[in-house]
């Protein structure tokens, strides 16, 4: 059966792979109009699709890429090794074989895989990665969470211009606030890059609304918020960890007592609409903004679920032709990328 979208995915990447994703893959193939090209070692893919009952009515490819950059890899090895799952994965979306790419492996690998094969968009200087993040209202856009270490202030305007562009696509967002993360909300607050960012930002074609502090980035009040990867990605890893914390916290107490064990059974429903609001996997992944072509990465620890909703994103960014609009967005911008 012929598909409109088809979405390449590195099999071998994450901390479970092949098994969790193809599981999720499989998912998505079963209940998505999407075809999925699985990259990666074809007998390893093949006997974990094995444990998943009858898989070939499914239409899935499968790619062969005999080499893997493990978790504990240089993120250069992807460039260095001829063959690996993620670079395959790549060089399909750059052919035209692929409309998009998912890879819950090695994020720098992906990174850097991802700019050699695609190249980057017209008045792009740095690709950034752009995640979802649950707030008091709607969802959010959180970039860069961990695709450049260090940033000029320049980048960080063009991170606010392509989220802007994504949160109108990925979440409906006609007007995004757009909000830079410092640690106070005067401009003059802040180190030399969010500084200068400020000024720049404060001229360009975005609803700008100036710095906001790390308390109020799940409050609702942005719509985006910019940073750079070091800092977005130290945000990200603490809220994972805190959400954990409050989870295991929240559980011990209300098995503490009978009248809260009671309590806990009344409150099971609240309790998994609230796991739902925060947990990564209903998200699927993180895009990466900035390159030619459309390349969602994953959690290490990605579970089926988040694989699973990963390549519908891929699927719904592609039928939506993010691609373009994001061309269209940067060339409509009045402040200069050089």
């Amino acid at each position: 059966m012929a598909v409109s979208i088809r979405v390449a995915v590195d099999a071998m990447g994450g901390d479970h792979a092949p098994g969790v994703v193809v599981d999720g893959a499989l998912a998505a193939a079963r209940s998505l109009d999407v075809g999925i090209s699985l990259v990666g070692r074809a007998s390893a893919i093949e006997s974990a699709l094995e444990a998943f009952g009858p898989w070939r009515q499914a239409g899935l490819q499968l790619v062969e890429a005999a080499g893997v950059v493990g978790m504990a890899d240089a993120g250069g090895a992807s460039l260095r090794r001829n063959g690996t799952s993620i670079r395959v994965a790549a060089e399909l979306v750059a052919r035209g074989q692929a409309d998009a790419l998912f890879s819950a492996g090695h994020t720098g690998a992906t990174v850097m895989a991802c700019h050699a094969e695609l190249g980057l968009l017209a008045g792009v200087d740095r690709p950034a990665l752009a995640t979802t993040i649950p707030t008091l209202g709607a969802p959010a856009v959180l970039l860069d969470a961990g695709a450049n270490v260090q940033c000029r202030p320049q980048h960080l305007l063009q991170f606010a211009v392509m989220g802007a562009v994504y949160a109108r696509v990925a979440h409906g967002v006609e007007q995004p606030r757009v909000g830079l993360l410092s640690i106070g909300e005067e401009e003059s607050k802040g180190n030399e890059l969010t500084r200068e960012a400020h000024r720049l930002l404060k001229g360009a074609p975005i609803e700008f609304i100036g710095n906001i502090e790390g308390r109020e980035i799940y409050s609702g009040i942005a719509d985006v918020v910019v940073c750079d990867g070091f800092t977005g990605n130290v945000v990200l890893k603490t809220s994972e960890g805190l959400v954990d914390t409050i989870e295991q916290l929240l559980g011990e107490e209300l098995r503490g007592t009978f009248s809260s064990q009671v309590g806990s059974l009344l409150s099971q429903r609240a309790f998994r609409r609230f796991r739902r609001r925060v947990d990564y996997s209903e998200y699927g992944g993180a895009l990466l903004l900035g390159v030619a072509g459309l390349a969602v990465v994953g959690h290490g620890r990605s579970s089926a679920k988040a694989v699973r909703n990963a390549v519908a994103l891929c699927h719904r960014l592609a039928s939506d032709r993010l691609l373009p609009r994001l061309e269209q967005g940067i060339a409509a911008a009045t402040v200069s990328f050089s």
